[in-house]
């Protein structure tokens, strides 16, 4: 079975666009490619880079969000991503021991808190616009996080969002400073 494409959406980046699929293209963890020689061992991403002015591929789930350049009007790229999109295989459904795979580690407290609270309030929206986060470390009152797909070039996530995620996570610790890697 191929994915079919339910809904074409813009983002806040003018540079990405984001396709929601009727079908899963991904199961559990996403996938983000930012060169065409990251991608070369996933299909998908390996044919959506070799379309001129692709920049970043980032998929999961039910949808793929794909950024350009800036050097081409989306009409026209657009048509052009969605091929490749179309034809994809749809991803079949993981063994639960995949699902399962990355060990568990004991966390920092505060760490488990800032994870739930930003899973609640901020990657919801996130996802929704065709991007994510990761939180990567928190070193003393240093929380590292990892804008991916659309919000890893949007000018807002530097500024706007990374204001807000600060000023949630400051609830938890007061003292935080929040650093996009």
């Amino acid at each position: 079975m191929m994915p079919k494409i339910a809904d074409i959406e813009n983002t806040p980046n003018p540079n990405a666009i984001k396709f929601v699929l009727k079908d899963r293209v991904a199961w559990g963890k996403p996938k983000e490619y930012g060169n065409p020689e990251e991608a070369q061992g996933d299909e998908l991403a390996r044919r959506l880079f070799a379309i001129p002015h692709v920049t970043n591929v980032f998929y999961a789930d039910h949808w793929v969000t794909v950024t350009q350049d800036g050097n081409t009007e989306w009409a026209d790229l657009a048509r052009k991503v969605a091929q490749p999109i179309r034809e994809a295989k749809a991803a079949e459904m993981p063994v639960r021991a995949e699902l399962d795979s990355e060990p568990e580690q004991a966390e920092d407290s505060r760490l488990v808190a800032i994870k739930q609270l930003l899973d609640k309030h901020i990657r919801p929206t996130l996802i929704g616009d065709g991007g994510d986060l990761e939180v990567m470390t928190l070193c003393g009152n240093v929380l590292c996080i990892r804008y991916y797909g659309t919000c890893g070039s949007c000018p807002s996530s530097q500024t706007g969002t990374l204001i807000a995620i600060e000023n949630l996570v400051r609830t938890i610790e007061p003292e935080i400073e929040v650093v996009s890697v």
